[in-house]
């Protein structure tokens, strides 16, 4: 019986075992969970141990929209499970491959159900109607689930309307391998209870019983007591003669790795920038003056893990290919929300979203990428955005805010119509602090004022138009900030790319050789030769196409890496940078 439960529907906890910022430990068939509710009323059920040391994530901290471990840390996000946050590497983005394994949930009845490998649904109960309902308190029992089972046809109990009596007529309605539905009748009242055996172990089971009883009875108490004294009777019963019978054989659950699975349409676009994901525009809407918004949601299971400051690239139906930053805050897990800023003189990107898409039209995307990811171990943190450079910062205050950690969103805008996701701006309240319809040379005092004071283990994170990014790292330099506390984003390069030299290029990895002539960058050339090679905004901003140089001299073209970065010529952005020597030696 116990192999073919796996592919059955179990309760494994009662709905008010969930309260929000709860974590609740749970076991099916061996196998221990780990189940929150988050604050958006989603249930994740997780195994139970954290992947980095095992740790029960049941002993973990649900602060309502990330469960965080309490030995080293690690956050995971609600609905995928996946990696938001590891403190030992601050400065890294958690691989999307970092993901704990999920069960599928499912609220029926008062109870929260799980299965292994489910097939088919929770089973139809004749007589419960959801909403006028009453779950008992469950009884953990030292004894097979079939031994449960089969004593339970023994229970005796009054209806709800009539508990002064002791001999009301019981019935058995419904009977199968786990559960057992029986019908009391005294006088006029009648109940009907239907009890769910969750088989726990080989040996251990929970009784879970559901009354056809409204939660707001006015003998609630008295009922929930009654019951909860007649079954700890009957767990006595059944337990002494469970220990009479030889112990069964503990279930060992298989603990495996899971990978979400990812949309089945074609992965390869056709300049081979992978958009695995389909996405159906659930809204549009004006995110502010000449900004849309749009939340795209999954056609399809779940989206994949993000962290604060990532981007996706949206493939658009003219065939162009644009990156956008995810602006949700922490647990917003269901649908991923970007902003698209009209540009006048736009080459189609922006004009296409603008005036193409429509609620309801399906997009291809990528996954979600960090190459700008945030830090959470700063006394302090800076944020500072200009326009639409907006996006990636809200989504970094708002998962600072969650944690209750120091910082500051300073937002240049021309006016107050142009601030984007006021919705989501309120909520950061006075941490909050707009600056409108400054010049240049005013906008320069505010960011010397802003960057003025400095001290140790602050960082400052700074995306918008070119010419203010560079004004501010120049300002930030000036006032004694470290280089590796200025972290920023360019949403595009407007450096004028020489691309006049050839040179030789040796792929290590890959034990190829060859040659990059005039006109061609190092990503065309090794993708040609068949080597696969992840890349975004194919023009130096976004940092996805980096190689790490093993030999040679580059010629740095890009507005990704740092100063210190390009001194140490250590790595390369395989999309626009060039060869200063006459050969380069990359770990591809």
């Amino acid at each position: 019986m116990l192999d073919t439960a796996k592919t059955r529907w179990h309760p494994i906890a009662a709905s008010h075992d969930l309260p929000f910022r709860h974590v609740f430990h749970a076991q099916l068939l061996g196998r221990e969970f780990a189940v929150w509710r988050a604050d958006d009323g989603y249930v994740n059920v997780w195994e139970n141990r954290c992947l980095h040391r095992g740790v029960r994530l049941s002993i973990g901290i649900n602060d309502g929209r990330e469960l965080k471990c309490q030995y080293h840390g690690w956050r995971y996000a609600n609905r995928t499970a996946g990696c938001t946050y590891i403190p030992a590497h601050p400065a890294d983005a958690p691989a999307r491959t970092i993901t704990n394994r999920t069960f599928p949930a499912i609220e029926r009845y008062g109870l929260v159900w799980a299965a292994e490998e489910p097939l088919g649904g929770v089973p139809e109960v004749e007589g419960l109607a959801e909403g006028s309902l009453l779950a008992l308190r469950g009884i953990p029992v030292n004894a097979p689930a079939d031994l449960a089972v089969e004593r339970l046809r023994g229970y005796r109990f009054q209806p709800s309307d009539a508990l002064d009596g002791n001999a009301a007529e019981i019935s058995i309605e419904a009977a199968s391998a786990f559960s057992l539905a029986l019908h009391a009748r005294s006088g006029g009242a009648e109940t009907l209870a239907v009890f769910f055996v969750q088989p726990v172990d080989s040996g251990r089971a929970v009784i879970r019983g559901v009354l056809d009883t409204a939660e707001d009875h006015p003998a609630r108490l008295a009922i929930l007591r009654r019951h909860n004294e007649a079954l700890s009777k009957l767990r006595e019963a059944i337990e002494r003669e469970a220990a009479a019978m030889p112990a069964p054989t503990p279930l060992t659950p298989e603990f495996q790795r899971v990978s979400p699975e990812l949309a089945e349409m074609p992965a390869l676009s056709a300049d081979a920038r992978k958009a695995p994901l389909r996405v159906q525009a659930a809204r549009k809407w004006q995110a502010a003056e000449g900004i849309a918004g749009f939340e795209l949601r999954p056609i399809s299971g779940l989206l994949p893990t993000f962290q604060p400051g990532a981007h996706i690239d949206v493939h658009m139906p003219n065939g162009l290919i644009r990156q956008y930053s995810i602006v949700n805050g922490p647990g917003e897990t269901d649908s991923y929300s970007i902003g698209v800023k009209f540009e006048p003189d736009s080459r189609g990107g922006s004009a296409a979203m603008h005036e193409s898409v429509r609620e309801g039209d399906v997009l291809a995307i990528s996954e979600p990428r960090n190459n700008f990811p945030l830090r959470r171990d700063a006394v302090k943190t800076l944020f500072i955005a200009g326009g639409i450079g907006i996006t990636p910062l809200i989504a970094m205050a708002q998962a600072l805010q969650n944690q209750a950690l120091a910082f500051e969103l300073h937002y240049f805008a021309q006016s107050q119509a142009q601030l984007a996701f006021p919705d989501r701006l309120e909520t950061l309240g006075p941490a909050l602090v707009p600056h409108r319809g400054l010049s240049p040379a005013e906008t320069a005092a505010k960011l010397r004022e802003l960057l003025a004071g400095y001290r140790n283990a602050m960082h400052v994170y700074l995306c918008g138009p070119g010419p203010m990014l560079e004004a501010a790292r120049a300002i930030a330099a000036e006032a004694g900030w470290p280089e590796g506390a200025v972290h920023f984003e360019y949403f595009k390069n407007t450096n004028e790319i020489d691309d006049s030299t050839s040179f030789e290029v040796a792929l290590a990895r890959s034990c190829l050789t060859l040659q990059v002539p005039a006109g061609r960058t190092i990503l065309e050339v090794v993708r040609e030769a068949g080597v696969e090679m992840p890349s975004s905004c194919e023009q130096g901003a976004c940092g996805t196409c980096m190689a790490t140089v093993i030999e040679g001299e580059p010629d740095h073209q890009d507005v990704y890496l740092n100063d210190a970065e390009k001194r140490a010529g250590t790595k390369i952005m395989t999309c626009v940078s060039r060869s200063k020597s006459p050969r380069l030696v990359l770990d591809i």
